[in-house]
């Protein structure tokens, strides 16, 4: 952040407000360490704060402290509203395009109050009067750490806030082993753990806490993987009928895409999910090196999101849309060879 934004943003929070905060749909654990560890120091500092989710997140971070204060939109329509109605301040965190809210997305491109933008995703659009955006950082609580310190609060961090931070920037690195992971990173995560993050409970409570059902529906899905040699690229597709035999809920398919990357000689990993209830096939898509899965999921498939992380989505059949990766996975068959 510049220190024009630094100073727009202490007097926007100069007094007291209702704020409310808003992650992407479908969040991870980025999105919900941001938007608590957020909430958390606004609250501390006397603002009416709330999280308002568009819909469920995975069991496995809902040990999260403050997670209880947390409305979902689909599920506490009316209160969430009543909050979006007298907020006059909105913080969008870990997206940057208001389609990405889900069912919240009218209402937030009809209010008029200030929003603030808090994202590390690439092409940001320009809804926001103060944006902070920065495609190089780890993840928003990386961001959302520097914001807090910007704003003069480090000393402030609890060790509620520390656990949420070390949440998002453990998820979102792949436990520190991605290439946004800097020596900058590790300080922060250092400073948190000083500050009170229990991070050997952290890795339990979302790595360690698998149901059997998550457990099958990646049995089930390494038996569908696909590996193409010749195009360094392997994918798995999971059908709504497969889902259902091993009573999916929402967080079991979180991180299977990355399994593929663990093969040796594969430098792409999509992987196909049936939404029949959305009529859509969910794609999820991960790179190594130099190939941009956000582009490749901007130009196909009506998504976006990092160089090597991104998300897109399909509403024609499991097979058509299969087959339509394939066809453009061929047209890249140099660029990937070359990985």
């Amino acid at each position: 952040m510049n220190f024009e934004d630094i100073n727009a943003v202490k007097k926007l929070l100069s007094e007291s407000r209702n704020i409310v905060i808003v992650p992407h749909k479908n969040p991870d654990g980025d999105a919900i360490g941001s938007t608590l560890g957020l909430w958390f120091y606004l609250k501390s500092k006397g603002h009416n704060a709330s999280v308002i989710v568009p819909n469920d997140f995975p069991k496995f971070l809902k040990w999260m402290p403050g997670n209880d204060h947390i409305l979902i939109f689909e599920k506490h329509n009316t209160q969430s509203k009543d909050r979006l109605k007298q907020a006059d301040l909105i913080f969008t965190l870990d997206f940057n395009h208001l389609g990405r809210a889900g069912q919240m997305e009218e209402l937030l491109a009809t209010s008029e109050v200030p929003f603030i933008m808090i994202d590390h995703h690439q092409k940001p659009d320009d809804y926001a009067e103060i944006i902070y955006s920065d495609v190089e950082m780890s993840s928003t609580c990386e961001m959302v750490y520097n914001f807090i310190e910007y704003l003069g609060g480090k000393e402030e961090i609890t060790p509620e806030i520390a656990d949420c931070l070390y949440t998002g920037i453990m998820t979102d690195t792949g436990s520190f082993k991605y290439s946004s992971t800097t020596s900058r990173t590790h300080r922060i995560v250092a400073d948190l753990i000083d500050r009170g993050a229990n991070n050997p409970k952290i890795h339990n409570l979302v790595f360690d806490t698998n149901t059997p059902s998550r457990l099958h529906i990646l049995g089930c899905a390494l038996k569908n993987m696909v590996i193409l040699e010749e195009y360094a690229t392997a994918y798995i597709t999971l059908s709504q009928e497969e889902l259902d035999l091993y009573d999916h809920k929402k967080g079991d398919t979180e991180g299977v895409v990355n399994y593929g990357l663990t093969l040796d000689g594969i430098r792409f990993a999509v992987i196909f999910i049936e939404n029949k209830e959305e009529g859509i096939i969910k794609i999820s898509f991960r790179s190594e090196g130099n190939f941009s899965v956000n582009e490749f999921a901007r130009k196909y498939f009506n998504g976006g999101g990092h160089m090597n992380a991104a998300g897109g989505k399909s509403e024609v059949s499991m097979q058509e849309t299969v087959d339509r990766f394939l066809k453009h996975l061929d047209e890249h068959k140099e660029a990937l060879s070359k990985l």
